[in-house]
């Protein structure tokens, strides 16, 4: 049976951050991601989770200026000490909260410097950065963003990532897969995740084409859910969609999961 993890950036935002840690539960769930954590202090967020009985299975590492287009750093030469420095915050909230898996998101092309550059960098990264991640029991992801809504977004698809991964051959540095970019980027999503069994530590789901519930649309998430299960998939899948009302009232399809 799927675990399913409430995405608390996405989801009950009729709320602030402190508060939905309890709406998250009084909904079913036992745990949540939360894509960046940062405005509130560790300790909060790692009482929140305790008070409710939640785990908490994902956060970002800190992105920059969100505002200014800034998406990570991990793919960027000359941008090296931002995210060493980015990895240490990750790795401090994740200690104190016993959070397992940090994403590493790749960031934006640099103006003038080739895609083969931006990839050295990212494996030089990610390589520097696994045994840290190791010796806290933390697994680090990457996840490839849809070139329709990220055209300058580094990593752009799930072939692209694995030889990434396959240059860093850490294994605890891993793919993060999300029905929602590979449906936009390459199609046949359930049959990509099907391929790639075994190469993806994270998922994350949204209705496709347009990112609200995932029980209508082109996505059959019960398919999607159901060969997850059917190719022993160990790990959670994270709910990162925007619903249509209200947060609740876009949980009937979650009942035969929660």
């Amino acid at each position: 049976m799927p675990k399913l993890s409430a995405n608390l950036t996405w989801l009950f935002t009729e709320r602030p951050l402190r508060e939905r840690f309890a709406a998250a539960a009084a909904c079913g769930f036992r745990a949540v991601e939360i894509l960046w954590p940062y405005e509130l202090p560790a300790d909060e967020i790692a009482s929140a989770l305790r008070a409710n009985g939640l785990e908490l299975v994902l956060i970002n590492l800190p992105p920059g200026e969100l505002a200014q287009g800034e998406r990570g750093f991990a793919a960027r030469p000359g941008d090296e000490s931002r995210f060493t420095a980015a990895l240490e915050t990750g790795l401090a909230y994740a200690k104190a909260c016993g959070c397992p898996r940090l994403h590493a998101m790749s960031g934006v092309r640099i103006d003038g410097i080739s895609l083969a550059a931006h990839e050295d960098a990212l494996v030089a990264n990610l390589t520097a950065a696994a045994p840290r991640c190791a010796a806290a029991g933390i697994t680090l992801t990457i996840e490839p963003l849809n070139a329709k809504e990220n055209p300058a977004y580094v990593l752009q698809s799930t072939a692209q990532a694995v030889a990434i991964l396959d240059r860093v051959a850490q294994p605890n540095v891993a793919l993060q897969f999300d029905f929602y970019h590979v449906f936009h980027t390459e199609g046949h999503a359930i049959e990509r995740a099907h391929e790639l069994r075994g190469r993806f530590a994270h998922v994350q789901i949204a209705g496709c084409p347009d990112r609200h519930e995932p029980d209508t649309g082109e996505l059959d998430v019960t398919r999607a859910l159901a060969q997850l299960d059917a190719d022993n998939y160990p790990g959670h899948v994270g709910l990162e969609y925007k619903p249509r009302t209200t947060t609740e009232a876009g949980f009937a399809w979650t009942a035969p999961y929660l």
